[in-house]
């Protein structure tokens, strides 16, 4: 099965989600921008999505097409965010989406899992410099793109991780499948 993306504005249970998936057995991958901006941000000149949105775009398609690689690998393998997300991204900071983002947004499975950011659990912090109406500004344009380059984005309601993995699950039809 191609890779299933999980996407949504920040603060919205993503990476507690991925978690909770891997803990069940799942094969899953981290969010490759905040790893990206953790490495970064330790070097001098390190492309930053505010302050050089170009070239951290650039390092995210080669990690993301790295993971997507390696998740085609299991039979079933959720990723927290993908280049999909890059296009998102450079739309907001009204950079150019070159060729490549296009056709690296290919490939993943045709539902993708969104997750709406929720305002009693959102944290502003370095990685995460969006206030919470930027956060949802950030929600819909991910969602409205995800839908424009042909995607059928599924929203994952607000609940408990629980509750959330079970309706990951029912939505992927994984509901018989026996996990750890």
């Amino acid at each position: 099965m191609k890779p299933i993306i999980i996407t949504g504005g920040p603060g919205a249970g993503k990476t507690t989600l991925i978690k909770a998936l891997a803990d069940v057995g799942y094969a899953t991958f981290e969010e490759a921008s905040r790893y990206l901006i953790t490495e970064q941000s330790r070097l001098p000149n390190g492309a930053l999505p505010w302050t050089n949105l170009p070239a951290f775009a650039q390092l995210c398609l080669e990690l993301m097409g790295e993971q997507k690689r390696e998740a085609l690998e299991h039979s079933l393998a959720f990723v927290d965010r993908a280049i999909p997300d890059i296009v998102a991204y450079l739309q907001v900071g009204g950079c150019h989406v070159g060729p490549e983002f296009i056709a690296g947004s290919a490939g993943y499975h045709d539902q993708v899992l969104a997750c709406r950011p929720e305002s009693s659990v959102y944290v502003q912090d370095e990685v995460r410099p969006h206030s919470f109406e930027e956060a949802m500004q950030i929600h819909q344009t991910l969602v409205d793109t995800y839908v424009e380059l042909g995607y059928d984005v599924v929203e994952v309601p607000w609940g408990t991780i629980r509750e959330r993995v079970e309706f990951v699950r029912r939505v992927v039809g994984l509901v018989d499948e026996v996990t750890n």
